[in-house]
């Protein structure tokens, strides 16, 4: 890389602007096109995350996540143009030092203007063009961000809305349990009911074996209680795992195959048959 710097200070006065000015287009042209690659990649990657977090349960840490780190993504594209700036005008030795050589891209990449490092007079055409670089990139970056907080903004209604969608679910699942756990105990209640009836004026061994009866039915009521508690939890859980998903398409014959309302929630309750 020496021998660039070298061949650079050997050009006659009369080519150096327009060597400078096809240095710089050169080097324009190449980060303008990684910027744009870099910005497709970018949007592919927050579109697909925005696509898996609208199927299944909300999860609006992630979303926000998801927008951080697209907007630090970008960032990192324009940071990597000052760099890469930096590192060619320091190879081509028109900036010794590579300190100065990030400040000075980096004032003429954000057109701020001001600095106490210039280039070689002979090459100071290249500092607009850096300007110019930059210019493209921020328009850019700036429509690529139009498009990625209209799209996180949506992403984020849907995800309050299903989040609602969950909070209603669980709350029906709360419900439903305790009506199950309700029924229960009025099953072991009246059960517990008939049997101290039918104790009155039985001899002892009688007496026992109702007890033992009435222990059974007692088990055989906690058992169902707990299958159905089991049953209302599983149909929570895929109603909150259907959650975002779009419904089947309509037939051909008008009739939606898509299923009923009541399939994504908590089917009420049976009603058990009283002892």
């Amino acid at each position: 890389m020496p021998g660039l710097s070298h061949w650079l200070a050997n050009i006659p006065e009369s080519f150096t602007m327009a060597v400078a000015i096809a240095i710089g287009s050169v080097i324009l042209v190449c980060l303008v096109l990684f910027h744009g690659m870099g910005i497709h990649y970018i949007l592919s990657y927050h579109r697909a995350g925005g696509m898996r977090l609208r199927h299944g349960r909300p999860h609006i840490a992630i979303a926000i996540f998801l927008f951080g780190t697209t907007i630090f993504l970008l960032l990192s594209l324009h940071i990597a143009g000052v760099l890469a700036w930096s590192v060619l005008l320091n190879h081509l030795g028109l900036i010794t030092d590579a300190q100065n050589a990030v400040y000075f891209c980096a004032n003429a990449y954000t057109t701020l203007g001001y600095g106490t490092v210039d280039l070689d007079p002979h090459y100071r055409i290249i500092s607009p063009i850096i300007g110019l670089s930059g210019l493209f990139t921020f328009a850019w970056t700036t429509g690529a961000m139009v498009s990625i907080v209209q799209s996180h903004n949506a992403l984020l209604e849907r995800l309050h809305e299903e989040k609602a969608k969950q909070r209603q679910l669980r709350l029906d699942l709360s419900l439903a349990i305790h009506n199950a756990k309700t029924r229960e105990r009025d099953d072991e209640r009246h059960e517990s009911m008939e049997i101290t009836q039918e104790s009155v004026g039985a001899p002892l061994y009688g007496r026992w074996q109702r007890w033992r009866d009435e222990r059974q039915k007692v088990k055989a009521f906690r058992q169902e209680y707990r299958r159905e508690r089991d049953r209302l939890v599983t149909a929570e859980n895929a109603a909150e795992d259907a959650l975002g998903t779009p419904p089947p398409s309509t037939s051909t014959n008008g009739a939606s195959s898509a299923p009923s309302s009541q399939s994504h929630g908590i089917e009420p309750p049976q009603n058990t048959p009283q002892h």
